[in-house]
């Protein structure tokens, strides 16, 4: 039984082993197509393609976003100045020219304008609109064209200038007194005046009035001043006004026509003050002589000086003397230079005697039978700073005995001189009227001129033949 027993487990475990041989276990590969999907699973490596998405180097290229220097361009923008024209805008508001709408003269037109109804002078037609009185440079109320204060400048198509001078065109306010231009004359006068206002009305071409070539027209110019009035008080000279100077200018292109008032000096400065110390005058004698026919002595006479080394010059009875007196190193056209008495005197010292008179108070002596005459300077660049007169030797002689001169003397000519100053009043000029002789020895004598220079002439050699 034992036997039968291991026989029937033998042929068991043999046929186990023929079963394994013969493929009836193949089918557990069965179960493994439950792995076949796992290892669909594991095909699912196609997620790797997901790890393409992590290729998208495309992303990459969004770094190359980054790489868009256009960002920088975007930081050029910053660069734009234009942040800084936006500064500009700041600037756009040219406040500072705002500022400078006042300067349009609105407060000064408003001053200018502020003339006492009473005190208004009409400007211009009587139905002239308020913009045709602003064009005529007037003032405007909406009722009336008028003058307003300071100098006003028209000029006519009919070629008049027509100048209208407030006493207010000043500070201090100018004295009403008279103005003068380049020329003068009875058309120089104010036509009009008030307490206020002088006017005045001439021709382009009258006082003096310079005419100038421009493009397609003329222009006509004068100048327009006044001067100080100078008081004579107990201590000195005074002043309580003061003076202005102006250009006046009308320009006339075609048929149309522009007026110009151009300010020189409201308030000059003072004038300067004349003292002995800084003043030096001299007498030259011409020697100029004509060389040829039709020419005149006098008018060749200063061309030339005697010099140093010709003095004594020689001459005889009846020979003509040049004389020039001049103010020297100066260039102040407000100076003028004043001849107060000339006379000759035998020898050097001009206090000697006998003396004899040439000119008193810068005029010629009406009692000498051969007067001395005066010259003019007019041709000089500094006019004022020169006087010149002529006198004959024979004039120094007398009828009565005894004889002035001997047969050969030497004289020597002297003249007091001072420095003037132009006012309103006095324009420095002699005023040479014929007077009694006592009354020109007491103007000599009891007046004598304050803070004159005497000068002298190098000496004459007088022979009578």
């Amino acid at each position: 039984m034992k036997l039968i027993r291991g026989c029937l487990l033998a042929v068991v475990v043999f046929g186990c082993l023929a079963n394994a041989q013969t493929g009836t276990k193949p089918q557990k590969p069965y179960q493994p197509p439950r792995p076949q999907p796992k290892p669909q699973e594991s095909q699912r490596p196609q997620p790797p393609t997901k790890p393409q998405g992590p290729q998208r180097p495309r992303p990459p290229t969004k770094p190359q976003e980054p790489q868009r220097p256009r960002p920088p361009t975007k930081q050029q923008e910053p660069q734009r100045p234009r942040p800084h024209p936006k500064p500009q805008e700041t600037q756009k508001p040219h406040p500072h020219p705002k500022p400078q709408e006042p300067l349009v003269p609105t407060p000064p037109d408003v001053l200018r304008c502020d003339v006492e109804a009473n005190d208004r002078i009409p400007c211009g037609a009587p139905d002239i609109t308020p913009l045709e009185c602003d064009t005529i440079n007037g003032c405007s109320d909406g009722r009336m064209c008028y003058y307003g204060k300071g100098v006003t400048l028209q000029c006519t198509k009919a070629g008049y200038f027509i100048v209208v001078v407030s006493k207010d065109a000043t500070l201090p306010s100018i004295e009403m007194g008279p103005s003068y231009f380049y020329g003068g004359g009875d058309e120089c006068q104010p036509v009009g005046a008030t307490s206020t206002f002088l006017i005045y009305m001439f021709r382009v071409t009258a006082c003096g009035t310079m005419p100038f070539d421009v493009p397609d027209g003329l222009l006509y110019e004068n100048r327009m001043y006044s001067t100080y009035g100078i008081i004579d008080g107990k201590k000195g000279q005074i002043t309580r006004d003061t003076t202005f100077d102006v250009v006046l200018q009308c320009q006339y292109i075609g048929s149309s026509t522009e007026a110009l008032v151009i300010e020189v000096n409201t308030l000059p400065s003072p004038y300067p003050v004349a003292a002995l110390g800084p003043i030096r005058v001299v007498i030259y004698l011409g020697s100029g002589q004509c060389t040829g026919k039709g020419c005149v002595e006098e008018d060749v006479a200063f061309n030339s000086y005697y010099s140093e080394i010709e003095y004594p010059i020689t001459k005889v009875l009846r020979d003509p003397v040049y004389v020039e007196v001049a103010l020297l190193e100066r260039t102040d056209l407000n100076l003028v230079l004043t001849l107060g008495r000339c006379w000759a005197t035998v020898g050097s010292n001009p206090h000697s005697y006998p003396q004899w008179d040439l000119l008193i108070n810068g005029c010629p002596n009406h009692e000498d039978k051969y007067q001395t005459r005066l010259l003019s300077t007019s041709s000089l660049p500094y006019p004022g700073h020169c006087r010149r007169f002529i006198f004959w030797i024979q004039k120094m002689q007398s009828d009565s005995p005894p004889q002035r001169y001997p047969s050969k003397e030497l004289i020597y000519i002297h003249c007091s001189t001072s420095v003037c100053i132009p006012t309103t009043f006095n324009n420095c000029e002699p005023i040479c009227l014929h007077r009694k002789k006592r009354e020109i020895a007491a103007s000599a004598v009891k007046k004598p001129r304050r803070e004159t220079i005497i000068v002298s002439s190098k000496a004459i050699e007088m022979r009578s033949a």
